[in-house]
């Protein structure tokens, strides 16, 4: 019998990726509506990617069964 295989979360593939250090990248939250009334320094810094913080490396990973 074969064995059975993690599914990957596909939302959570399609948000964070793995960088070459290992570490895991996403976006900011907060900049994709209601733009209007933010200020511009603030929409620039939510334009950047930022890596996940270290408490939740684990839990994205269980996401990302496949790394």
């Amino acid at each position: 019998m074969a064995k059975v295989k993690m599914k990957t979360n596909r939302s959570a593939k399609k948000r964070f990726k793995i960088t070459a250090t290992g570490k895991i990248k996403r976006q900011k939250a907060g900049g994709s509506h209601y733009n209007t009334h933010k200020a511009k320094d603030r929409k620039r810094r939510l334009r950047k990617a930022t890596l996940v913080h270290p408490s939740w490396e684990d839990k994205v990973r269980g996401m990302l069964k496949e790394f």
